[in-house]
């Protein structure tokens, strides 16, 4: 296979990797801030959401990216992956919309009202981060079924729900101040902490499901190159660590660097796990060249792709530049 039967799957792939590693790393941190969400506290709750108001809605846009690229152009992979996560996708899918209702409706209910769709929005945060680390699991097992895979994949829900949490608690560092500054500190310690527990049982299960990953991994010489992977993952969690062992600090100095260690960590266990995949779409079952679409039709969606993706990375960087900054407490009245 030579030419554009070859190249364009290549490109569909690493755009469609892209625009899930941006949604991973930018609905991660607002789903988080749902998940954090203190009910007994209705002054922070309301700081928090102000924190993710201009953003959440228009993180969802790249899993919207990631999914029809994925319907378009690989659509025999898009069948096989639903046909196995119907299920989970359903409740994701739940998951958001509730957290959708219950974001604009408790800016217009009464304050009494308030905590009742607050609660809403926290439970489909947390709805829809399981779902998510549920199918994230089942993936890392080949779909292979079974009641151990089924085990794996709650595990893997309760990891990715806590990283989410732990992105979050970072955001939070970031953009708030004073007693929710120094609680959003505390969170992030705890679900970092989780969150290693999760990335050490992806990697300890990711070898044992496939001969192919494990010879990916423990092969030389690359061995050698793919332990700065883990290196690097260790270094940043010491870093935030440390960071955080003495916070705060005087002038908020460094509140950026746990949210840049959280996205860094990110970055790197999503580089690994597309390397262990990496040229299969469904784990063991089809490639990417074998998932694609015609090469005419691939060419087509280029076309568009090119347009689109640069008109979405440059509405999110203005947005974020825009609304920069510390976030203020909402008042409805």
């Amino acid at each position: 296979m030579s030419g554009e039967a070859y190249w364009l799957p290549v490109i569909f792939i690493l755009l469609m990797g892209v625009a899930i590693l941006i949604y991973a790393v930018l609905d991660g941190f607002d789903l988080g801030v749902g998940i954090l969400l203190p009910m007994g506290k209705p002054q922070h709750r309301n700081t928090m959401i102000a924190s993710i108001g201009p953003f959440w809605d228009a993180n969802e846009t790249w899993l919207v990216l990631a999914v029809g690229l994925l319907l378009i152009a690989f659509p025999s992979a898009h069948s096989a992956i639903l046909g196995y996560l119907y299920l989970p996708a359903f409740f994701l899918l739940l998951g958001l919309i509730l957290r959708g209702v219950a974001f604009d409706f408790r800016a217009k209910a009464h304050a009494e009202h308030q905590n009742r769709w607050d609660r809403c929005f926290k439970a489909g945060s947390i709805l829809a981060s399981m779902a998510q680390g549920y199918m994230l699991g089942i993936y890392v097992t080949g779909f292979s079924g079974g009641i151990l895979a089924i085990g794996f994949g709650l595990l893997s829900a309760v990891c990715v729900t806590a990283a989410y949490a732990f992105i979050g608690a970072c955001w939070l560092i970031l953009k708030s101040e004073g007693d929710l500054q120094r609680w959003a500190a505390g969170r992030a310690k705890i679900t970092a902490i989780l969150m290693i527990v999760g990335v050490a049982a992806v990697s300890g299960v990711n070898p044992l499901m496939s001969s192919e990953v494990f010879d990916k991994w423990f092969s030389l010489p690359q061995a050698f190159l793919l332990l700065l992977i883990p290196f690097m993952c260790a270094i940043l969690f010491v870093t935030l660590f440390v960071y955080l062992r003495h916070f705060p600090y005087n002038n908020d100095f460094g509140s950026w660097v746990p949210f840049a260690c959280a996205v860094g960590i990110f970055i790197l266990c999503f580089q690994a796990l597309a390397y262990s995949y990496f040229p299969y779409i469904v784990p063991g079952k089809l490639t990417i060249w074998e998932a694609a679409s015609a090469p005419e039709s691939l060419r087509f969606i280029l076309y568009g792709a090119a347009v689109v993706l640069p008109s979405i990375m440059a509405y999110t960087v203005f947005m974020y530049r825009i609304f920069r900054g510390k976030a203020q407490a909402l008042s409805y009245y």
